[in-house]
């Protein structure tokens, strides 16, 4: 009786084991939209400087990809503005990061917002911290010559476009005048510049001032035409205004200051006073 119970039980067993073995290798996948990441190797060889600070940036923007880090205290501490202030904030890379707007500006509420080596869209992720929430009346945008390196992100020219664009919508938004700036121009006549020309392509850069002098037209902002102010005969970069053919010096910042003053007292025409 016992044997013949045992041998009834045996393929019910079976069958149970095969139904989770199947179930085991073969699970119902779950749902995902996005297709599988691409896996790319990075071979391109970034140079003595570039190669380890770039080493060095990764891992930190891994954690915080705007660096709104940088700024965090800086705007803690700013206080308001004050009644009829025409604060402008200057948002940027490298090339903002260096201007001393006290020097060029003195006696104006000027806030410099430039962080070395970003590109547009690590701007458009800090804009609300590092332009809006410090209240300016107008805010001067000026990014896009890394973005066309590849430096950080791949971009397109519609794709910086788009960012800028991006960033001057939440301006509006907001009720703050906006400057779009063109990209300064570029050169190669110097060791230090030797590779510039060609990892910087001035005709895209030029491509992208036409769309960005074409948006403020469109949209009313006003645009700051530092390209025109700093070109030589050929469309590059004066050689007596850089050093290293893409970062002004003094002289150099004094040609933009009046291009951007004006630009400035354009925007802040149009805009309201809250």
């Amino acid at each position: 009786m016992s044997q013949r119970r045992h041998k009834h039980r045996y393929p019910a067993l079976l069958l149970a084991a095969a139904v989770l073995l199947t179930g085991a290798a073969d699970p119902e996948p779950a749902y995902r939209s996005s297709p599988e990441r691409r896996t790319v190797e990075d071979t391109r060889d970034w140079g003595r400087w570039l190669g380890p600070f770039r080493a060095k940036l990764v891992p930190s923007m891994m954690q915080d990809f705007g660096e709104r880090y940088l700024y965090a205290s800086a705007n803690a501490a700013l206080p308001p503005p004050k009644r009829d202030e025409d604060r402008v904030v200057f948002l940027g890379d490298s090339i903002t990061d260096g201007w001393d707007l006290a020097r060029s500006f003195p006696g104006r509420p000027y806030i410099n917002r430039g962080i070395g080596s970003q590109v547009t869209a690590q701007m458009l992720v800090r804009f609300e911290q590092d332009v809006v929430a410090l209240r300016p009346r107008a805010v001067v945008i000026l990014g896009g010559v890394n973005d066309v390196t590849g430096f950080l992100q791949v971009e397109s020219t519609d794709s910086i476009v788009a960012n800028i664009e991006a960033m001057a919508d939440i301006a509006t938004a907001h009720g703050i005048a906006v400057v779009l700036c063109s990209i300064l121009p570029v050169n190669d006549y110097t060791e230090a510049a030797r590779t510039v020309v060609e990892e910087r392509k001035p005709a895209e850069l030029r491509a992208i001032n036409t769309r960005l002098r074409a948006l403020a037209a469109r949209r009313g902002f006003a645009y700051a035409d530092y390209d025109a102010a700093l070109a030589d005969g050929r469309g590059l970069l004066r050689a007596d205004l850089s050093r290293d053919g893409i970062h002004p010096i003094a002289q150099g910042y004094a040609l933009m200051a009046p291009v951007a003053a004006k630009a400035i007292n354009t925007a802040l025409h149009k805009a309201p006073r809250h």
